[in-house]
């Protein structure tokens, strides 16, 4: 099975040793997202303003690869504070559909540029 990276100047440049996602039998691999623009500038504001980004980068990410929100079948989230989860939740819910892909949200001691907000997910191609 080959692996082929993922890259697209419409979401971050990868900020250490790792792609943007990996295709590879059949599925996207995306690495987290933070709230970065495609510029690589963190975007300031409330969670809600950084989940947009995330969400963004994501989509952007999903479509250099050929696939979607649609065929997205895993996510990982995490939060830097659990009580951001509410608004988390309405951002998310805007990009996200029927049958939602399953889910994991989790609260961390710490996100990279101290975030709020990071996402990943697995999506078939």
């Amino acid at each position: 099975m080959s692996l082929k990276p993922v890259q697209t100047p419409k979401a971050p440049p990868a900020i250490g040793p790792y792609s943007q996602a990996i295709v590879a039998g059949g599925m996207v691999f995306c690495s987290g997202q933070i709230p970065l623009n495609p510029a690589g500038e963190l975007v300031a504001g409330d969670v809600e303003a950084q989940t947009r980004q995330v969400m963004q980068n994501l989509t952007a990410v999903l479509e250099a690869a050929g696939t979607s929100w649609a065929k997205v079948v895993q996510t990982t989230c995490y939060l830097a504070d659990m009580n951001d989860f509410p608004a988390f939740n309405r951002v998310y819910a805007e990009y996200v559909q029927e049958p939602y892909p399953a889910r994991a949200t989790v609260q961390v001691a710490r996100l990279p540029r101290d975030v709020r907000v990071e996402v990943a997910c697995i999506a078939l191609l």
